[in-house]
Order: structure tokens, then sequence, then C-alpha cells
């Protein structure tokens, strides 16, 4: 599995489109036409929102060490720290700071509409010529 995709086992679905032709790993959905990057993302499977939660560990003295019996109940929580969950999956992306602002997908990518809609075109020379 060198296609590294993200896999939702909820939907049974890769994190992944492509435009009239099938990628080289044969994942994800193939659509006609160039979307939009609302569409896009829906179509990638990145339509999910994300939440910033504190975070919090567990008090070792409510913990005996038997796996089977114990609850571990989270009671001290983390100063300025967070995890970033993904709502519909609950699935943990990451920690971050108190300063950290989620942007959602459908938010990050609005900008490419006005350039695509606009006819502008951006070419970057290569480092070096």
């Amino acid at each position: 599995m060198g296609h590294n995709l993200n896999y939702n086992s909820a939907n049974n679905e890769y994190s992944f489109f492509s435009v009239k032709e099938r990628a080289w790993h044969g994942l994800g959905k193939i659509v006609e036409q160039y979307p939009t990057s609302a569409e896009a993302i829906k179509y990638a499977g990145l339509d999910y929102f994300v939440e910033k939660r504190p975070l919090f560990t567990y008090d070792t003295a409510n913990h005996t060490g038997d796996p089977d019996t114990d609850i571990l109940i989270p009671e001290i929580e983390v100063p300025n720290y967070f995890a970033t969950i993904r709502t519909d999956t609950e699935q943990v992306l990451g920690v971050v700071g108190m300063d950290y602002e989620v942007v959602q997908n459908v938010n990050a990518f609005e900008f490419f509409d006005a350039i695509v809609g606009g006819g502008m075109v951006f070419y970057t020379k290569p480092q070096g010529l």
C-alpha cells in the first residue's frame, strides 16, 4: 500500500478523486468535470469538520494497574494545549497550542475558485534558472 491515502472505514472510501482518468493506484472517485473547491473537497472525502478540544491526562492515583477492571477518568487538564479532532470519526488529528485557529477544509481552498474563475494562471520559475 504505497499510496498513503486516508481510508474512511465509516463509508468504505478513500479520500481521493481524479478528473476523467483513474489514478495509478485505482482508488477514489472519478469525476467528469473539474469541480469547484467545495465539490473537490466533497469528492475527496475531506468534507468533515475539525474541532479544537481541551487535552486531558489521568490522575495516576485513580489507576491501580488492572486494565480489565479499572476505569481511567481524565482529571488533569493539560494547560495551553488542545487536540484537533475530526467530528465525523472522532479521530485525533494532532495536538496544537492555545493560539492555533482551526481552518475548515471547505474554507481553506475557497480562494482557488476566484483564481480559476478569473482565468488567472500563475507560473513559478524553477530555482536556478
